[in-house]
């Protein structure tokens, strides 16, 4: 089955999200009709009506936000001047240089445009052609939850104050009957419902919040580490400008449209005045000369096997693991890492392979692994230096001492 078009939503995400809406949207209005019954009530059916509105508009554009897509690079992508290439990063992978805002996803293994982070619950990246569907879909699905965990605590009060209304008659409300079963999966759709209302509402404000800033993910960390070089570097008089903050109404108009519809090509966009289309790439080609600077080479003293939970490398790299979705290294010994990125149990690297190792140009092997696998190769070189050292003055000392 998980072929063809099925194949994007046979996926643990897709299918663990279509699982929790299709749960909530049945025991909501099945709940629904024997609280407010649409036959007998015209609030009632205005009442269903709208939730089921919101339940499809939530699965509208869940639908387009993982088949329309982000939006992807062509591959082997060049800008149509030549001597603009100097201004961009080039992908190994798709042959090709990245356009502006525009990242490479390895678990896409495509260039997206306008890159804001990969969605495991869509199973696709969120990008320049998806990400209106996307804050749509987080948008209704609040509305839409809020109103079944309404829907829900009502019907489940007057279930539990059932015999007050029906043998004792204070009160008035329709008499709700569940089974054990019924009871069971009303409270459980209900911890369903208020935990999306919590955890998805907190994305839709980070979205919105993006949205607004005209920022992804990805950009944010970018200008972070942009102004952080520039405090560093003693050039505080000339902060970094982002050029795509263009105002609120017109960032929000980019992407928030009638058909969900963004603005532009993905490749070219408007900028603040004194920036241009380079400006942003010209920032990270900085921190990446930058990165490669500060790289050092590590040694590979025990193998590693790339485990996530390593039970053989100490108590505290088994349970103070980075919190990433990032790859582990898989390393043997006597190999060398150039490390990029380091924590107190876990180093960032990517593996130095030989010029006649057989793989192609394009595969780089990056990832975490233990830092008690390795040792710094600079250290090493520092230590033997200090013995050479310890030895000449031991010998020099022999040499005196026979003199005297």
């Amino acid at each position: 089955m998980c072929v063809g078009p099925l194949k994007r939503i046979c996926h643990w995400g897709p299918l663990a999200a279509l699982a929790i809406i299709k749960s909530i949207i049945y025991m909501t209005v099945y709940c629904s009709r024997m609280w407010w019954p649409p036959e007998t009530s015209a609030g009632g059916a205005l009442q269903l009506g709208l939730f089921l509105l919101l339940s499809g508009l939530t699965m509208y554009n869940f639908l387009n936000a993982i088949y329309v897509g982000p939006g992807y690079l062509p591959l082997g992508w060049c800008p149509d001047k030549e001597s603009d290439a100097k201004f961009l990063q080039e992908c190994n992978v798709c042959g090709g240089f990245k356009a502006p805002r525009s990242h490479h996803c390895r678990k896409c293994n495509r260039c997206v445009t306008k890159m804001d982070h990969h969605c495991p619950w869509i199973n696709n990246c969120v990008g320049h052609r998806n990400h209106g569907h996307f804050a749509a879909f987080l948008f209704y699905a609040v509305l839409g939850c809020m109103h079944a965990s309404i829907v829900l605590i009502c019907t489940l009060y007057h279930a539990l104050h059932r015999v007050r209304y029906e043998y004792y008659g204070i009160g008035s409300g329709p008499i709700i009957t569940f089974t054990l079963y019924g009871l069971v999966g009303c409270v459980f759709c209900l911890g369903l419902s208020i935990g999306v209302v919590l955890a998805v509402g907190m994305l839709l404000y980070f979205q919105m919040r993006a949205i607004i800033r005209n920022q992804t993910a990805i950009e944010d960390w970018i200008l972070e580490k942009a102004k952080y070089r520039r405090l560093h570097s003693g050039s505080k008089k000339t902060p970094f400008v982002y050029p795509y903050n263009l105002g609120i109404w017109r960032n929000f108009r980019q992407v928030v449209t009638l058909t969900c519809e963004p603005y532009g090509d993905g490749i070219n966009w408007p900028v603040v005045e004194g920036c241009d289309q380079y400006t942003f790439t010209v920032e990270q080609l900085l921190q990446k000369q930058e990165k490669r600077q500060r790289a050092r080479k590590y040694e590979v003293i025990r193998s590693y096997s790339g485990s996530w939970l390593p039970v053989t490398h100490g108590f505290y790299t088994f349970f103070c693991p980075p919190y990433s979705d990032e790859p582990r290294l898989r390393l043997r010994q006597g190999s060398i890492v150039l490390v990029t990125r380091w924590k107190k149990h876990w180093l960032f690297g990517e593996l130095e392979l030989p010029a006649d190792n057989g793989f192609k140009e394009k595969w780089r092997l990056r990832g975490w692994f233990p830092r008690s696998v390795v040792v710094d190769l600079v250290d090493v070189v520092d230590d033997d230096e200090d013995s050479e050292e310890e030895q000449e003055q031991q010998v020099t000392a022999k040499e005196r001492k026979k003199r005297k």
